[in-house]
């Protein structure tokens, strides 16, 4: 094996993220009937606040309350309500990726594995338990506790601390957004792998060192080093 650590981003590197079908089943619970539209109205909002978050502008806090405020108005419910129903439900209908029980399993014991996420802590944590998966990695770094997300250098400067130091060649990081995972990676010196299940055209100035559709395409390449 190549490397002595792989990383990998958690939403839909590992995780399925259906946030449209979170939203309404939490919706639900405040008796509305959460529509496409206003899923999109929701992303219009959440998208823009997610760029400003990577590029440090604002903090995990103001973008859990602000993406929730038009609706907390509208219910006249406190936003931080609604973003920890949010991240309950999210919690609740949470499944691994297909191919990453298989990828990990794989991996086991030949390489060390951790995850690097600016996803949030309280979903973070009980999605791993609950799919059963934390044991697999030795490492859980997640932006809202570092105070800093991808793709700045500093949150994975602190994860190769905790990860006493290994050669950064020696490192592969894993993720689907180019603009996060990859160019994060890049920017830490690592080796890195773009998820690219949706066949996205390549970022300009975004080069990772390999490029899979899938998890299980994934596998092969590595279990074939």
């Amino acid at each position: 094996m190549k490397w002595d650590w792989i990383l990998f981003d958690a939403d839909e590197t590992l995780f399925t993220f259906d946030a449209f079908s979170g939203l309404q089943r939490m919706f639900n619970d405040y008796s509305v009937t959460f529509t496409r539209d206003d899923f999109l109205a929701y992303q219009a909002v959440n998208k823009p606040l997610w760029v400003d978050y990577q590029n440090g502008a604002i903090t995990a806090s103001q973008l859990q309350v602000r993406r929730f405020a038009s609706w907390a108005e509208r219910l006249n419910v406190a936003p931080g309500d609604l973003n920890q129903a949010f991240l309950n439900a999210m919690a609740e209908i949470c499944t691994p990726l297909p191919g990453a029980v298989s990828l990990l399993n794989a991996l086991r014991g030949k390489v060390r594995m951790g995850i690097i996420t600016n996803g949030f802590t309280a979903l973070q944590q009980t999605r791993l338990a609950r799919t059963g998966l934390r044991e697999m990695f030795d490492l859980l770094v997640i932006s809202e506790q570092v105070g800093v997300a991808k793709p700045d250098r500093k949150i994975f400067d602190y994860a190769l601390q905790q990860m006493g130091n290994p050669p950064r060649e020696r490192v592969l990081m894993v993720g689907d957004t180019a603009e996060s995972d990859i160019l994060g990676g890049i920017n830490a010196g690592l080796a890195t792998c773009w998820l690219n299940a949706h066949q996205r055209p390549q970022p300009e100035g975004i080069t990772p060192d390999w490029q899979v559709a899938s998890l299980a395409q994934l596998e092969q390449l590595l279990c074939k080093q």
